[in-house]
């Protein structure tokens, strides 16, 4: 079952460690058990804090994609009645850049996470930024519980 209800920036601060500026997404459009699709602005923002000497490299299109995992698996946990453990991005696999830098997108970037395999501690997640029709960075990535 898909649940479209927009989640806004302060509930998503509530499912993950990132705080202040560094929590890079705006809002989540929809979710279910697999996948979500995050939306964001914030890549066009001077004050982002992965900017350097102005610029927003595409690589950080990843960091993105990590905290739409994590958001999601915030909400997994949540549905369950539990709370979910803080993990780290362990592994980057696949990955594609479509781009050299976030900061010159006009528009807002959906940010797309399925998860492949993996509970709570240790999961794997196909991912994709876009906007629009265009295809912006694409990888797999792996998080792992952080003890």
């Amino acid at each position: 079952m898909v649940n479209d209800i927009p989640i806004n920036k302060a509930e998503i601060r509530t499912l993950i460690p990132h705080s202040g500026s560094m929590c890079l997404l705006d809002s989540v459009a929809e979710w279910d058990d697999r996948s979500i699709i995050c939306i964001s602005n914030t890549h066009r923002d001077s004050a982002n804090p992965l900017r350097r000497d102005g610029r927003l490299s595409a690589v950080h299109a990843f960091e993105y994609a990590a905290q739409a995992a994590a958001v999601h698996g915030g909400l997994r946990a949540r549905s369950a009645g539990v709370i979910a453990p803080p993990g780290y991005l362990a592994a980057l696999r696949d990955a594609r850049l479509h781009l050299i830098r976030l900061d010159e997108v006009a528009s807002p970037l959906q940010i797309y996470a399925y998860l492949l395999f993996g509970e709570a501690a240790n999961t794997v997640y196909e991912c994709r930024v876009s906007t629009g029709d265009v295809l912006l960075a694409e990888g797999r990535i792996t998080i792992m519980l952080r003890v």
